[in-house]
């Protein structure tokens, strides 16, 4: 068993998460990122790699004006423990659940922090994917929001665990020496593409929101 995965990206139109030096704040705008923290309220769980949170220090907490409703649980892909304690997850561990998915052990810092360890296989030097979202499932999560960054997209979508996508794509193009969203996924023919059926369309702001589900 695993959760049902949600991907959601955010990009250029030419599919650019970066630049080459890799600023991305802020690719969509702001009416774009408010829909992405009404989808957060949507799922169990929101889920990033270290990479991620240690550029970004993000809460992944849901921010809509008057919400007063479910904060979804906080997980980190991160092998090596790397997640520093002065981030904004683990000091608000202790209110919204947090997990660190890890090949190792946290701290005793960490875990007295109230970051819950899941402690899974090495597989190509990162976390075993299967082991984690299996790990994920048994306590609990059923519903699972991926917001990257593109190593992690790719990870998921290589492995076939992306039941569904939220893209938003900006009015802009970055060209080729940004940063891709997806990186390789050792396809060799066309037939091995992944398929998807769009489910919608809609301008938010200048951007636009692109709802797929694998076919």
């Amino acid at each position: 068993m695993r959760p049902q995965v949600t991907l959601k990206l955010a990009t250029t139109l030419d599919g650019r998460i970066a630049t080459a030096s890799g600023e991305s704040r802020w690719i969509t705008g702001e009416e774009a990122r408010r829909c992405v923290h009404e989808l957060r309220a949507g799922h169990d769980a929101v889920l990033v790699g270290i990479e991620t949170a240690l550029k970004d220090d993000p809460e992944l907490t849901v921010r809509l004006h008057g919400y007063e409703g479910y904060q979804p649980t906080r997980v980190v892909l991160d092998s090596k423990g790397r997640l520093p304690l002065h981030a904004k997850m683990v000091q608000t561990a202790r209110i919204i659940p947090t997990y660190v998915v890890t090949t190792g052990e946290l701290s005793g810092e960490m875990l007295a922090a109230q970051v819950k360890a899941i402690k899974v296989p090495s597989k190509h030097q990162r976390v075993d994917l299967d082991a984690a979202l299996a790990a994920l499932s048994k306590v609990g999560i059923e519903r699972l929001f991926v917001e990257g960054g593109g190593v992690v997209a790719t990870a998921f979508l290589r492995a076939g665990y992306v039941d569904r996508l939220e893209w938003f794509r900006s009015s802009t193009i970055l060209g080729g020496d940004g940063r891709p969203v997806i990186g390789h996924l050792n396809l060799e023919s066309l037939d091995q593409m992944f398929r998807f059926t769009r489910l919608g369309v809609q301008a938010v702001g200048d951007d636009l929101w692109e709802s797929y589900e694998l076919s």
